[in-house]
């Protein structure tokens, strides 16, 4: 079996250490890498390549969130699912992880079980964001969709890839389909999608797709 390899990021040695017992003694997953502040955790990204980084948001040095900033503009495709570890469920907190390049957000008092259920749905390309938290993201998206049309400064970064990408998954491709279409590795394609849903602040793909087509980001064709 294959093991998705993981880099826990968290100042507290104890609770890390917990963590990584965790990960583990799970058959699909291996740590292979532990940081302690947000720039032990750049360094490791980079030389570890791992498919997941559990980041913790407070850290001193450099936090959680910078630290995302940080990693999302100095790798290149395939970049790493992040998920934010926390004991706060501030909505703040959250939009800054996101708008950094998270990919989701767990709170360090889950229990075991629908930590592990977070962390393979994460594998997964779905949005790790606890009811509450998800709920206040809808509504600064339905804030946002009552603004004026956004001027060309605010609109998001999308590489052409992503645009691309972003276009089949409008059409309704499936990501092997859209790997098969564009040449490129499945593990690509998810990264690519992975990236538009932080970079779209949406949670699943119909999200992304309906939000695409209001922001004018799709091909006419």
């Amino acid at each position: 079996m294959n093991q998705a390899h993981i880099l826990v990021v968290d100042d507290h040695d104890l609770l890390r250490e917990g963590v990584v017992s965790l990960l583990d003694a799970q058959p699909d997953m291996q740590v292979v890498g532990q940081a302690g502040d947000g720039f032990e955790a750049l360094t490791l990204a980079r030389d570890l390549h791992p498919a997941l980084i559990l980041m913790d948001v407070n850290m001193p040095i450099c936090n959680g969130v910078e630290a995302t900033r940080r990693i999302r503009a100095a790798q290149d495709t395939p970049q790493p699912i992040i998920v934010m570890l926390t004991i706060h469920d501030e909505d703040e907190i959250l939009f800054q992880a996101i708008k950094a390049g998270a990919n989701g957000y767990l709170l360090k008092n889950m229990n075991s079980t629908a930590f592990l259920q977070a962390v393979r749905s994460a594998f997964g390309g779905e949005a790790s964001l606890p009811p509450k938290l998800a709920a206040s993201l809808l509504e600064e998206f339905a804030r946002l969709a009552r603004r004026p049309a956004l001027v060309a400064e605010e609109l998001p970064d999308l590489t052409s890839r992503e645009r691309e990408v972003l276009g089949l998954i409008a059409a309704g491709r499936t990501d092997k389909e859209i790997a098969a279409h564009l040449s490129l590795s499945l593990y690509t394609v998810k990264s690519h999608v992975r990236n538009i849903l932080a970079k779209l602040h949406a949670s699943n793909r119909r999200q992304a797709a309906k939000m695409a087509s209001q922001l004018g980001l799709l091909p006419d064709d």
